[in-house]
């Protein structure tokens, strides 16, 4: 399940979002460095700030889905299997029980086929974490970096200095 269709991520993160709320709060948070609302990263030293009405957290059946998509296209998407709160959960696939998948993904809105993605993990060894820094009932936040694969041509893209501060709803 390592290679998935950027097909059917372009859909399952579009499907995200049309399950979510828009926030409206504009707060920056010190901790973290995101606005609220937001899923902020540097993508090979590029800024990429997602829009508040297409980021959010879900948690389902155990499952921590955070994504986030900006206004060309651009999206990052991390689920933690098994989420179990606060702490820090790492991109490997040195357990194949225990596998937590970070996503960048580039739409191409004119040729959907022509969509591409790079995952984290792309091999058995650690390609970055997710620390959720704080967890309430409404919200989550934390920090987060990555390097992802691209499997159509192995090309990389390393994401460094990731924030967010999302809203959260539970399924």
């Amino acid at each position: 399940m390592r290679k998935l269709n950027p097909v059917i991520l372009l859909i399952m993160a579009l499907s995200i979002v049309s399950l979510t709320a828009c926030s409206t709060n504009d707060d920056t948070d010190n901790n973290n460095n995101a606005a609220a609302g937001t899923i902020e990263a540097k993508v090979d030293g590029n800024s990429f700030t997602s829009l508040d009405m297409t980021s959010i957290a879900t948690l389902a059946n155990g499952n921590l889905i955070i994504q986030g998509n900006d206004a060309d296209g651009k999206s990052i998407v991390m689920t933690i299997f098994g989420y179990t709160g606060e702490g820090t959960y790492e991109f490997t696939g040195t357990d194949p029980l225990i596998l937590h998948i970070a996503n960048y993904i580039e739409a191409d809105i004119n040729n959907p086929m022509n969509t591409q993605s790079w995952t984290a993990p792309f091999d058995g060894t650690a390609a970055g974490t997710v620390t959720i820094t704080s967890e309430m009932s409404n919200s989550i936040e934390g920090t987060f970096e990555f390097s992802g694969q691209n499997a159509n041509d192995m090309s990389m893209k390393v994401l460094t200095e990731g924030a967010f501060n999302l809203t959260k709803q539970s399924l």
